[in-house]
């Protein structure tokens, strides 16, 4: 999953580059326990653990959907199209019925150009989903503000990080950045979600490092860029009943 691809170039659009990857930052769900063969208990594992084997997650996702995202900060609704991005559009949706962003970090918030964000809060599950890749959706929308896209580190490198434009990125469009969706609402609570990390520290910021989140998780965010934001749940609400039920994420503490 660690993928540091350049999304845009500084020199060429004037505003920062645009790595790849996915990420966490939250309080995990605590642990239930259940029996086991010798009668003692045994923790279970605080995500989804389908997620642990991405090739078995294909389903197709309905022609549109929505999904609500509960932050720190409040709550947003992208909207899905799945005419824009078939590819795309399916891997976020079984990502996000397997709870894949939940507790996640919105790891890169760039003012006036990106947030982003998609790498899990466990680092197993990030460590499966590495080599996980989509091919690439052809571009039918443009990286206009609010709409929704897979970061990439190449020709069909997706997997699991997406952004949302703040401002309008159409330039990102020749690049073969596909939106895949918009969010409809709760615009202001992206805008609003903390940013003065803003890019990695090694892309010339003081955010946290793509790699690091991957290997350490939650661990590393909330020890050295605890003010970041996170997704509390991630959850598809239309169409009726597309999402399974699963135990409920904990919430991230408060600063």
């Amino acid at each position: 999953m660690r993928k540091t691809a350049l999304l845009a170039c500084a020199a060429i659009l004037g505003i920062a580059s645009f790595a790849v990857a996915q990420a966490p930052a939250q309080t995990p769900a605590k642990p239930k326990t259940g029996a086991t063969k010798t009668g003692t208990t045994a923790p279970r594992s605080p995500y989804d653990r389908a997620l642990l084997r991405p090739a078995l997650l294909a389903a197709k996702a309905p022609e549109t959907y929505q999904v609500k995202f509960a932050t720190t900060r409040g709550d947003f609704v992208i909207s899905v199209t799945r005419a824009w991005a078939p590819l795309g559009a399916d891997r976020f949706y079984n990502l996000v019925r397997h709870h894949y962003y939940d507790s996640a970090s919105f790891f890169r918030v760039v003012s006036g150009f990106v947030v982003q964000f998609g790498i899990s809060a466990y680092p197993a599950v990030s460590a499966a989903w590495t080599n996980a890749n989509i091919k690439d959706d052809p571009v039918k929308q443009s990286n206009t503000k609010s709409f929704v896209t897979y970061a990439m580190g190449g020709p069909n490198t997706r997997t699991t990080q997406v952004f949302i434009n703040l401002r309008d990125n159409s330039r990102l469009d020749r690049d073969g950045f596909a939106p895949f969706g918009q969010v409809t609402e709760g615009m202001d609570v992206v805008e609003a979600l903390y940013d003065q990390y803003g890019d990695g520290s090694d892309m010339g910021g003081k955010g946290p490092l793509q790699g690091q989140i991957e290997k350490l998780g939650k661990t590393y965010l909330d020890k050295s860029f605890s003010k970041l934001d996170s997704i509390k749940t991630a959850t598809v609400i239309a169409p009726a009943g597309a999402a399974p039920k699963t135990t409920a994420p904990a919430t991230k503490k408060s600063e």
